[in-house]
């Protein structure tokens, strides 16, 4: 998570093409039409991988202070200190894997300040230099991700932190018993090993995590990345720094410097759409002018997977490409800020029409992607959920959660090529059952889909659609049900597939061949 000098440089950059540039033959035409798709079964492009659909936490604003983490004395409902409507509500989700503490935060954290009954007393000197007490740390996190089912994937310091202080942190995670950092964990708690696989070497060092050069963040990751190793069995999953954007010059410059060292197993780049208007204030022209950084994102995902693939060449594809920050970045308001948090943002029908955009892109760039991270889970920015402060007793699920929801049933199916892309459309297959997703971003023009299948015949399906006519409406504490994910009319005929798409909608279906 950058702060916001690097917020301006993305709206500056935010501007530009159309969302007739994403979506190519008009779909943005204010008449109501009829989109024909060919849905080819038999075209494997690879399997969506359930951590495409991975979220991210950060010590930031009330993403986990206030809302994951109310503490075990809070008189709101808790399981163990973590707020109970959130872990039930994450459960639900089935969030494959969490990002934690950063984002920014990550390269100002030193491990050691979260364990142990006496805790210290430190300035958040990214995000408002606000004092936290560090009750949230390495047992918490742990404990959260096994609350609802997350593997955890730590953000490792080398902006102000030391190669013996990351390595220290792995020993501390992993190693089974005997050692003194194993047995410190053992006393605190845990006897049993965290088993932590996935491993952030570092975070946006290019900004926040240290404003290096490209080389230089070479030499640091080549030094740190040396001194993590595989105890207690669990083979590290090391990711390094990637773009901010589509920067080829950082990528290239890294792996040169790195050529002959340790291949990053990952390799992150991190991408938002921003917007200089308040969430609830949007037009059609800005939600237009949002929505076509996704073909941004797309290009950049298509380049970069190009770039890794020219320097390991290995088709076992040695280096993963990731997105471990995404989602859109609205304006804040400073109420809401002040009441509950920095980065609090409201999540409307049109964030959830672009969580949708985004996870039908992932969908068509399976084999691209090894792992994508939205940006924050609670409270921040694109969020799945929000509360009311530290003390409120309110969760809502978001428009975002339930375009999440309505995306759970391709995981671990393999994606399949549709044509044409004149719609925002992913399917996958496994064996008899096939999803499809189609998303309508219009904002007052409604569509209907005409689609046929090569590969196998379809012969039953069912519908559920979340959308809303107005861009702005949301779900608030006051109405938390407003946008949630319905039934929905689709018709099966000779093996072709007929649905409506209203304006501003997200629609799955389920078939059967």
């Amino acid at each position: 998570m950058r702060p916001s000098s690097s917020r301006r440089r993305f709206l500056r950059h935010a501007a530009g093409a159309s969302l007739a540039a994403l979506i190519p033959r008009g779909l943005l035409a204010a008449d109501s039409k009829t989109e024909r798709v060919t849905i080819h079964l038999d075209d494997a492009i690879g399997v969506v991988r359930p951590e495409l659909h991975g979220q991210f936490a950060e010590h930031l604003g009330s993403c986990v202070y206030g809302g994951l983490w109310v503490g075990k004395n809070s008189p709101i409902p808790n399981v163990d200190g973590y707020r109970k409507a959130a872990v039930q509500y994450l459960k639900d989700l089935g969030v494959p894997v969490l990002r934690w503490p950063g984002g920014c935060f990550a390269d100002d954290y030193h491990w050691r300040d979260g364990i142990g009954p006496k805790r210290p007393k430190r300035v958040n000197s990214h995000w408002g230099d606000y004092v936290e007490d560090n009750s949230f740390g390495i047992h918490e996190f742990i404990g959260l991700c096994k609350n609802i089912g997350a593997e955890p994937y730590l953000a490792g310091n080398v902006g102000s932190g030391t190669p013996a202080e990351l390595r220290d942190w792995v020993e501390y995670c992993n190693y089974p018993s005997g050692s003194t950092l194993s047995d410190e964990r053992a006393a605190n708690g845990s006897p049993e090993p965290f088993n932590v696989r996935y491993w952030g070497v570092g975070n946006e060092n290019w900004g926040c995590g240290g404003r290096m050069v490209p080389e230089h963040y070479a030499d640091e990751f080549r030094q740190f990345s040396n001194y993590m190793r595989n105890w207690g069995g669990t083979k590290l999953f090391l990711i390094a720094c990637g773009p901010n954007g589509n920067d080829v010059n950082w990528s290239r410059k890294f792996l040169t410097r790195n050529a002959g060292a340790r291949i990053p197993d990952g390799f992150a780049m991190h991408f938002y759409e921003n917007s200089r208007l308040t969430p609830t204030q949007f037009t059609a022209d800005a939600m237009d002018a949002q929505m076509s950084t996704f073909q941004r994102v797309e290009n950049a995902i298509i380049q970069e997977r190009a770039i890794l693939d020219g320097f390991e060449p290995n088709p076992t594809r040695a280096m993963n490409l990731m997105l471990d920050e995404w989602g859109v970045w609205d304006r804040m308001i400073p109420d809401e800020e002040k009441n509950y948090g920095r980065l609090w943002q409201q999540i409307t029908m049109r964030g959830a029409v672009a969580a949708g955009l985004g996870l039908n892109m992932f969908n068509r760039q399976a084999d691209k992607l090894y792992m994508c991270n939205i940006a924050q889970i609670v409270n921040v920015l694109h969020s799945m959920l929000l509360t009311d402060g530290p003390t409120g007793r309110n969760c809502v699920r978001t428009t975002t959660y339930y375009a999440f929801m309505m995306f759970k049933p391709h995981r671990l199916k393999t994606a399949v090529r549709a044509e044409p892309l004149d719609l925002s459309v992913s399917a996958s297959r496994d064996g008899g059952e096939i999803v499809v997703t189609l998303v309508n971003p219009r904002t007052s023009a409604d569509m209907q889909t005409d689609c046929s299948f090569t590969g196998a015949t379809p012969t039953s399906a069912s519908a559920q659609i979340l959308h809303h006519a107005d861009m702005n409406a949301y779900n608030s504490f006051d109405d938390p049900d407003k946008i949630t994910a319905k039934p929905h009319s689709v018709a099966i005929e000779k093996g072709r597939m007929r649905v409506d798409l209203p304006a501003m909608s997200i629609v799955t279906v389920t078939l059967k061949a």
